[in-house]
């Protein structure tokens, strides 16, 4: 009998920490407490591919040097048999990982195989404590407490180990938060504390200690379980293309008759009904990178719906998805043609009406400089200006070292990108969203740590994931961005910082601005006034670098600058770059941008 009884001691005693020691340090548990994310793998890889192919023109110039004698002739050998054997199947897998939808980093694509199955194997252990969709006290008690129990749960957690031991990123990653989760399971399931760090997802005072007590905390994770299992949302990109369907957006529109400009469409929003019309036209530009439905996440975060309701004709421009045919368009495309064509639709459909625009990110940086090149053609022609009020939102003009806060994002350009490598890889299946998305999170500290873990934390309130699932719907679905408009976009803009030096060119019907360069100071002289949006704690477009309404336009009492201290609290904590994901600040916005279009 007391052999027994020891036998049953030695299993009944087990923790959570007990649990995750058996699983050993693994890169999911940020030892180091980086706090970014390194995608070493990924960085390594990078610059490999780099090397190649630069040996690989660096032998194909001396193949064609005729001072080389036999030297060219040994050169253009080797280059032919790297590019049979090396460069050439990498630019055949970069293409196919593109146009089927894949990572065309190898690693990337891996980490992402990673997170699907981490998130299966979750919601499959969570399936074990389960009744009805309840969790179930008496299946953990029995699991924890019985040899068969044990060793269920070492097998599973040796799985859990095996998966976090080939991932290829370190630091603050979202397989880190999916780990943190595991955690607070582990917590949930054995009934105990844990003893070697803080209890992941709790919810704490300003000074870092929990606000709830022991058995409050196991009974918002009990919550939180089966919230995360009934509506299976382990996995961010996942659980938002089940739970939309992969269709975001609420207010209905159409696209306007005659629109279609190569792979782009000018979309039509009806005010509903009852819903009078104010005589004003709101024209409203979007990133080339994104998909529109920035302006209309969901009923309550969409500006489209806010701006429909105070009675605006609204349009918006909808680039699509670009193929072969948009490789080659570059700026002054997508940063002229497409506005003087849309807005002379405008013009045509609603003569005489007061036309306002708006731009968010590259799509405001684009308008503006649009707007003085229209500024400059209005006043050659003797005319007046006929736009007289944009509203930025998030929009940068700015990039530079030293004041602007670009330069991280500049850092990363130097030291990674290569615009040879580029062309030659994507050409005509154009710039992968998961590159966009590799440079935007080395810029953003944790970035899908937070959006990961702010998904994870609030998965105990009440109707959380389904509020949720747009925004990561539309933050984990970027689009393709044209090959020449990307280059340039980083040329002149980003490495440039050819708007605010004053060097940035626009074609133009008027013969003597054709090619030339914008003269922003037109925003003024023509009297467009300038509403800047902006967050402190944007780290995309930080706020030296949205500074468009303290350099051009009318100032004083007609340009608009709101800069939101903590715009970054958002449901996602995406940065502060995204802020109609809270309603408050979309509110806000709203009262302000209304107020400086009536004025």
């Amino acid at each position: 009998m007391k052999a027994v009884n020891r036998k049953k001691e030695s299993v009944e005693g087990m923790s959570p920490d007990e649990l995750l020691a058996g699983m050993g340090v693994t890169p999911a548990d940020n030892a180091e407490g980086l706090t970014t994310a390194i995608p070493w793998r990924s960085l390594m890889g990078g610059e490999l591919t780099r090397g190649i192919f630069y040996w690989k023109r660096c032998l194909e110039a001396a193949g064609e040097n005729p001072f080389l004698g036999p030297l060219a002739m040994t050169a253009a050998r080797q280059k032919v048999m790297i590019e049979s054997q090396i460069t050439e199947p990498i630019k055949k897998y970069a293409r196919l990982a593109v146009v089927t939808k894949k990572n065309p980093d190898v690693f990337g694509e891996l980490n992402a195989w990673i997170y699907k199955s981490y998130a299966q194997m979750l919601y499959n252990f969570c399936g074990n404590f389960m009744s009805d969709d309840r969790f179930d006290r008496q299946k953990a008690r029995y699991t924890v407490t019985t040899p068969d129990g044990k060793e269920f749960l070492e097998r599973t957690l040796a799985e859990f180990a095996f998966l976090e031991n080939n991932y290829n990123s370190r630091g603050l990653t979202r397989l880190h938060a999916m780990k943190d989760l595991l955690k607070c399971f582990l917590v949930l399931i054995t009934g105990r504390p844990l003893q070697s760090g803080e209890m992941p997802y709790g919810a704490k005072k300003s000074g870092g200690t929990s606000s709830v007590s022991f058995d409050e905390y196991l009974e918002e994770c009990r919550v939180r379980f089966e919230n995360l299992y009934n509506h299976d949302a382990f996995d961010v990109r996942d659980y938002s293309d089940r739970a939309t369907g992969g269709m975001i957006g609420y207010m209905p529109y159409s696209v306007v008759e005659g629109s279609s400009l190569h792979s782009l469409t000018l979309r039509h929003y009806p005010r509903p009904e009852g819903i009078p019309p104010n005589g004003k036209v709101l024209y409203l530009a979007s990133p080339l990178i994104n998909k529109p439905e920035i302006y209309d996440l969901a009923k309550g975060k969409s500006v489209i719906e806010g701006m429909l309701r105070l009675g605006y004709d609204l349009y918006l421009v909808d680039h699509g998805e670009p193929g072969y045919r948009e490789s080659k368009l570059g700026l002054d495309f997508y940063g002229k043609t497409v506005h003087d064509r849309y807005l002379d639709i405008l013009e045509h459909l609603h003569p005489g009406s007061e036309i306002h625009v708006m731009g968010y990110c590259m799509g405001g940086t684009l308008l503006i400089s649009y707007l003085a090149r229209r500024a400059e053609e209005k006043m050659a022609l003797g005319l007046p200006m006929d736009i007289r009020k944009v509203a930025l939102l998030a929009s940068p003009v700015k990039w530079d070292d030293d004041e602007s806060g670009m330069r991280p994002m500049r850092d990363v350009i130097r030291n990674h990108y290569d615009p040879d490598l580029m062309r030659e890889l994507f050409g005509d299946v154009n710039v992968p969203p998961q590159l966009i998305e590799m440079g935007m999170n080395l810029t953003q500290p944790g970035v899908q740590f937070y959006m990961a873990s702010g998904l994870y934390e609030r998965a105990h309130i009440p109707d959380a994931l389904e509020d949720s699932a747009p925004f990561l719907y539309w933050v984990t679905h970027g689009t393709k961005f044209p090959e020449r408009a990307h280059e340039e976009w980083i040329a002149k803009l980003y490495m440039g910082n050819q708007i605010y030096e004053g060097t940035y060119c626009l074609p133009s019907a008027v013969k003597a601005l054709d090619g030339k360069p914008v003269n922003m100071n037109a925003l003024k002289d023509a009297g467009v006034a300038i509403f800047n949006y902006r967050g402190d704690r944007d780290v995309i477009a930080p706020p030296g670098s949205c500074v468009a309404s303290e350099l051009w336009g009318v100032t004083e009492e007609g340009n608009v600058s709101v800069s939101r201290g903590g715009l970054n609290r958002t449901i996602e904590k995406h940065a502060g770059h995204i802020f109609v994901v809270s309603r408050t600040l979309l509110a806000e916005f709203l009262d302000l941008v209304s107020a400086f279009f009536k004025g």
